[in-house]
């Protein structure tokens, strides 16, 4: 699925990625500045969280409450290598009851799981983003 829309759309854009996936894993890809932040944060708060949701950028990973179950949002922009990602135990989090939200994946591309939900963003003016959706098997 591709569509376009507006920064005040973004609670429709989250609501359409969960209608449309049956998957609970979300890889974000997007050049610096397109927004993947910013509608993580819709998704989050569509799913349920009332957390404040941040960008994870320096801790890797953030943990945000929704319904009594987590969700994992990493950002992987600042990794300087995998064994970084494996310090932190990102399989284990993967093997959990959660839904997962990562930011720059294709830093981590080895540790991919086998089914997620494909989210691409590009920008299309100051005003528009568009984004692919599509479930990868």
């Amino acid at each position: 699925m591709t569509l376009e829309y507006g920064l005040n759309k973004l609670d429709e854009i989250a609501q359409n990625i969960i209608k449309h996936s049956s998957l609970k894993t979300y890889l974000f890809f997007g050049e610096m500045g397109v927004g993947k932040t910013t509608l993580v944060k819709a998704l989050v708060k569509q799913l349920g969280s009332e957390d404040n949701v941040s960008s994870p950028t320096y801790s890797l990973v953030n943990e945000y409450m929704s319904k009594g179950k987590p969700i994992y949002h990493f950002d992987f922009y600042r990794i300087n290598s995998i064994e970084e990602v494996y310090d932190i135990g990102f399989e284990e989090y993967l093997s959990q009851e959660a839904h997962i939200i990562i930011e720059w994946p294709e830093l981590i591309k080895p540790l991919w799981p086998e089914k997620f939900v494909k989210i691409e963003l590009n920008l299309v003016d100051d005003e528009k983003r568009k984004i692919e959706i599509c479930e990868v098997f």
